[in-house]
């Protein structure tokens, strides 16, 4: 009996120790998927280096498997699911692409919203926090963030005026990209950007909506020849929201010590460099275009104020469909617009 007394509490406090180490040891490979490319920005600038770095402040107990171009099956609009159903364990994706599911977080996809990236990141990521996390359930947020701003990029149309946009159809990434480019005269077809240059070249639309950053990866360059874009001292004319999503499950499996590997490269400063990513590609991006020889049409002044005007009613339809849910989306508007001219640079 004495015996018993005195082994059973080395052999409960072994097992806390061999429970300690275990944790302690515990390595975890992360399934990162994405719905573009392998050299695409969204792989070769943000998820590679960023897996990098989570490895190497984890003394490699961290690390991912990227899947690109939807590798472990699905479409791109359902990567968000994936991500809280922990068929991956780690998304980078475009939540809009499902249609009117983040009525809240698309705010920062209204026409004439945003200057820059990096600024337009860090406000979207306090927004997402002060009001729409809640259409974010089941997974953790690691960044936030927006893009360099949608340009247009046409096939053969040399678009100046808002009378040349009339009747050409053109892709749209979102419902309020749709919206957008309705408003501007034009047919809007709304499709993932993986589908675009198949879709330029063979006539299925005359051009598309998309940023500089994302035209040499699909290969926009080379089925257009004419681009319209906003100078540089205006805000661009749409942009599109992306968030690095994390199954919420796999997040809290983690030891302590590498939770806060996460935390350390997530939030606030991880979505600006995000942004810092996207700003850093609009030349390049440009530089593919025009060395082909194709023309880039910058709107003048007078013009940059009419295609805003024509789109003010966007931002109203907006409202309107959140306060059918009971939102206050003027509210939401103004807290949206407050960030971006505190952070615009």
């Amino acid at each position: 009996m004495q015996l018993r007394k005195t082994i059973a509490p080395l052999l409960t406090a072994t097992a806390l120790l061999l429970g300690a180490g275990s944790a302690w040891a515990q390595e975890v490979t992360l399934k990162v998927h994405h719905f573009l490319a392998p050299n695409a920005t969204s792989q070769k600038l943000l998820l590679g280096p960023w897996c990098e770095k989570i490895a190497k402040e984890s003394n490699n107990r961290l690390k991912c498997q990227i899947y690109p171009a939807m590798q472990l099956g699905g479409t791109p609009p359902q990567l968000f699911d994936q991500a809280k159903d922990g068929v991956a364990d780690i998304v980078w994706t475009v939540p809009t692409y499902q249609a009117g599911r983040f009525a809240k977080s698309e705010v920062f996809e209204l026409p004439f919203m945003i200057k820059n990236a990096e600024g337009g990141s860090r406000a979207f990521w306090e927004y997402l926090q002060r009001n729409s996390l809640d259409e974010f359930k089941g997974t953790k947020i690691l960044m936030a963030h927006v893009h360099d701003g949608a340009e247009l990029h046409f096939a053969t149309k040399s678009v100046k005026t808002l009378e040349d946009l009339k009747g050409l159809k053109i892709r749209a990434p979102t419902r309020i990209g749709t919206r957008m480019l309705t408003a501007l005269g034009a047919t809007p077809i709304q499709m993932p950007a993986p589908q675009v240059q198949e879709a330029i070249s063979k006539g299925v639309v005359d051009g598309a909506s998309l940023p500089w950053e994302v035209v040499p990866g699909i290969k926009v360059n080379e089925v257009t020849k004419f681009h319209t874009e906003t100078g540089a001292d205006q805000r661009k004319m749409s942009n599109t929201i992306f968030v690095v999503a994390m199954n919420e499950a796999k997040y809290n499996s983690l030891a302590p010590e590498l939770k806060k590997v996460i935390d350390a490269n997530s939030g606030a400063e991880a979505s600006a460099w995000a942004g810092r990513v996207w700003d850093s590609t609009i030349t390049p991006g440009r530089k593919s275009a025009t060395d082909r020889g194709n023309t880039v049409n910058v709107l003048t002044a007078e013009e940059y104020q009419r295609w805003d005007k024509a789109t003010q009613g966007v931002a109203q339809d907006w409202i309107k469909d959140l306060a059918a849910k009971g939102i206050d989306g003027k509210a939401l508007l103004e807290s949206a617009k407050a960030l971006l001219s505190q952070y615009d640079k």
